[in-house]
């Protein structure tokens, strides 16, 4: 099983903790960073085999994961981008190295999401894309109206939006990939986009565990916060020959 870690990006969102390095290798809990994290993980499920797409600050991600045996990988190869090329669009230069399925994910995600179910479940499918999704709910904070011809003719007061958003996390046939040109940006949207304009959208993989996205500061203060707890959840260990990666949970 083979995984491409997106890790190019500058992070702007998380300045000032991104000044100086990228944002996958800001600390977490003040003995991690987020790539080793992911890194432990993916080899805690099975994943034997990694590609790091890189840019700013990439010579830092380089030097840090090295060849990633020390997290249980056997082998970590890179790729570098020179201009930004979006979510999808790195994969597109990779297309001749990629194995037939494979996980891709960003490299600011913190989760117990079991990345090896992701990957069964999307080989049993048969879809070019699973997407992993994650419950959110937004409390909207005035009554909202609706209405037709002029009238009212409904009313909620401060209702809630429940609805399910991306986690970062997808499972990917390499196919897919055959109808775009290799390097033009391509974002997830335009993917998700285009597969549901054809009328073959992607596969859901619902999971309701432990999700953060370190987007922001306060994403990443949060982290922080409470890795006591979630650390112990979150880290797994090398799987060894003939051994079986900790399982997560999922929908």
């Amino acid at each position: 099983m083979h995984a491409v870690i997106l890790a190019g990006g500058k992070g702007v969102r998380l300045r000032p903790y991104t000044t100086l390095l990228p944002k996958p290798l800001v600390p977490i809990g003040d003995r991690y960073s987020i790539l080793e994290i992911i890194m432990r993980q993916l080899a805690g499920c099975g994943f034997r085999t990694t590609t790091l797409a890189i840019g700013h600050l990439g010579h830092l991600i380089r030097a840090y994961v090295g060849d990633g045996s020390q997290w249980g990988l056997q082998r970590v190869d890179y790729a570098t981008e020179d201009s930004p090329l979006g979510t999808i669009g790195p994969l597109l230069r990779l297309r001749d190295q990629l194995p037939e399925h494979f996980l891709v994910m960003n490299g600011d995600v913190l989760t117990d999401l079991d990345y090896a179910d992701l990957y069964r479940r999307h080989l049993h499918t048969g879809s070019e894309l699973t997407v992993a999704t994650y419950p959110r709910q937004v409390k909207i904070d005035f009554g909202v109206l609706t209405s037709s011809g002029g009238r009212i003719n409904g009313f909620a007061e401060k209702p809630t939006m429940d609805y399910r958003v991306s986690m970062g996390v997808y499972a990917m046939t390499a196919t897919v990939l055959d109808r775009y040109t290799p390097g033009l940006p391509l974002g997830f949207d335009e993917l998700v986009l285009d597969l549901l304009a054809a009328d073959a959208g992607p596969t859901e993989y619902e999971f309701d565990g432990r999700w953060l996205d370190i987007g922001r500061p306060d994403d990443y203060d949060r982290a922080n916060a409470e890795f006591e707890l979630l650390g112990p959840l979150l880290l797994r260990e090398p799987a060894v020959p003939g051994g079986v990666g900790l399982p997560g949970g999922a929908g």
